[in-house]
């Protein structure tokens, strides 16, 4: 679980990752905004359509109840079931002898226009302001009195002009009261059955599929498309850090143009400084070999004279001189170890050490375990362990090895009892030839040199060293190890 979220979390930092994302919340952003400008558009011209064809309706409906009105009251009636009889009209016509309660449909904006539209132009037209208005499902509308619905009454009375099967559009109902006894009702219509749907939302079924579709494709191009051009980039990254770790191997300059540039640059970037490694490596050999003629023959002389303090101290210095020749080809050596990466038992190693250590007393525990192999230089993360655990076996005489391991990276914490190193020297110890005095926890007989092939050879594999100071007394050293 964890190396799938660590996965996951190095993706989304990944550039790939990163464009990714932008490229899914752009065209997911323009679509929305695309959908939803088009649909504003959509709404103002349905509205202004409704308006339009609804102010025509209501023309129709005042020129409907004005003739009705103007009707002799004993007329009525018969027109209407003339009407009737001929199979209904544009709007389905009564007289009733009471107000039909109309069970509404939900309201919305554009049946509000239609309603406002019928009520202003009755006001207008005919002064009439207290006709209802309202919408009603071809199912539940009720006719010529509260207990008669549309569907029960003859198919020649209101079907041809009201119902639409297999649809169910919604009627509109407007009832007058033209005297105090009788109530002029009109249903229709509207112009077709989808008059008065709602636009949908920019997040609609289809929509979301149409985002869906659309961010797919995008995205399966854009992954294509980074796939090949940040396989360069991670190959650069890769080989960078091999070379960083001791291994030179050529890149092939291969890919876009800008990649071969930056291929061929770092070629040469490799072979410069593998030149200049070479160079060093020889240059320091070749003063060890030199030096060691001159050395002996001075020894010699020194031993002739017959000054006894005269001689001790050529003597001396010679010795220093032999010991700062030999510090030189040490570093170089162990620092530029020659070995491939494989799988080490780090473990094996401090059991080993461990075991040593503990001939006589118990000088050295270890806490922790390793969960898997550290792949490395094995004879360098030897000479590295070794020498820090050295140095806390001197100065403290007992060493608690703390192995942190994760998935990313390998962490061996080596706590000793010593006296510590004063802050301010705690990272100028590094240095090569860098000793303290004998008052500070300096070693005697030493050159100074292991901390400083230690911090090398970590940094060869991408790690560190560190030193820090314990509350409780002591040093803590910390070695830290990528795993990649």
């Amino acid at each position: 679980m964890m190396t799938t979220l660590h996965r996951v979390k190095r993706w989304f930092q990944s550039l790939t990752g990163q464009i990714v994302i932008i490229m899914t919340f752009g065209v997911a952003a323009v679509q929305l905004i695309g959908s939803s400008i088009w649909l504003h558009q959509v709404e103002a011209d349905t509205r202004e359509n409704v308006r339009e064809v609804s102010k025509h309706m209501a023309f129709r409906i005042a020129a409907t109840v004005s003739y009705f009105t103007s009707l002799p009251q004993n007329y009525r009636h018969i027109v209407i079931d003339q009407l009737q009889d001929m199979g209904g009209t544009r709007f389905f016509v009564t007289l009733n002898r009471e107000e039909i309660l109309i069970n509404p449909i939900e309201d919305s904006p554009l049946k509000d226009i239609v309603k406002a539209e019928v009520q202003n132009t009755l006001s207008k037209q005919l002064g009439i302001s207290n006709a209802k208005i309202a919408f009603s499902s071809p199912e539940d509308l009720h006719v010529i009195n509260n207990h008669t619905r549309l569907v029960d009454l003859p198919e020649r009375w209101g079907h041809h002009s009201l119902l639409v099967k297999p649809l169910t559009p919604p009627i509109i109902v407007i009832q007058i009261p033209i005297n105090d006894s009788d109530w002029l009702y009109l249903a229709s219509l509207m112009p077709d059955p989808y008059f008065l749907e709602e636009t949908t939302s920019p997040l609609s079924r289809d929509r979301v599929f149409s985002l869906i579709v659309s961010v797919t494709t995008v995205l399966l191009l854009t992954l294509l498309i980074l796939r090949r051009t940040t396989r360069p980039l991670a190959v650069l990254a890769r080989a960078a850090e091999r070379f960083g770790q001791g291994d030179f191997k050529p890149l092939r300059e291969v890919g876009a143009l800008e990649v071969k540039h930056t291929a061929h640059a770092f070629n040469d970037m490799q072979a410069r400084i593998q030149r200049y490694l070479n160079d060093r490596e020889k240059l320091f050999a070749a003063i060890s070999h030199d030096l060691k003629t001159p050395i002996t023959r001075l020894r010699l002389r020194a031993e002739m004279l017959d000054d006894e303090d005269t001689r001790e101290a050529m003597v001396r210095d010679l010795e220093d001189l032999d010991l700062l020749v030999k510090g030189a080809i040490q570093s170089v050596k162990e620092t530029d170890i020659h070995e491939n990466r494989v799988e080490i038992d780090i473990m094996r190693y401090l059991k080993d050490i461990q075991h040593s250590a503990n001939q006589m007393t118990q000088a050295m525990t270890i806490i922790g375990t390793l969960q898997t192999p550290y792949i490395g230089k094995p004879l360098a993360i030897r000479r590295c362990l070794g020498n820090l655990i050295d140095n806390a076996l001197y100065y403290g005489h007992h060493a608690e090895i703390h192995i942190e391991d994760g998935v990313d990276e390998l962490c061996i914490r080596i706590c000793d009892q010593g006296p510590g190193i004063p802050d301010t020297k705690l990272d100028h110890v590094f240095q090569p030839y860098t000793q303290l005095s004998s008052s500070q926890g300096g070693r005697t007989g030493s050159v100074g040199l292991g901390l400083s092939i230690a911090r090398n050879i970590a940094r060869a594999h991408g790690g560190e060293v560190s030193l820090q100071n314990r509350e409780q007394g002591g040093l803590e050293v910390r070695l830290w190890l990528p795993r990649h």
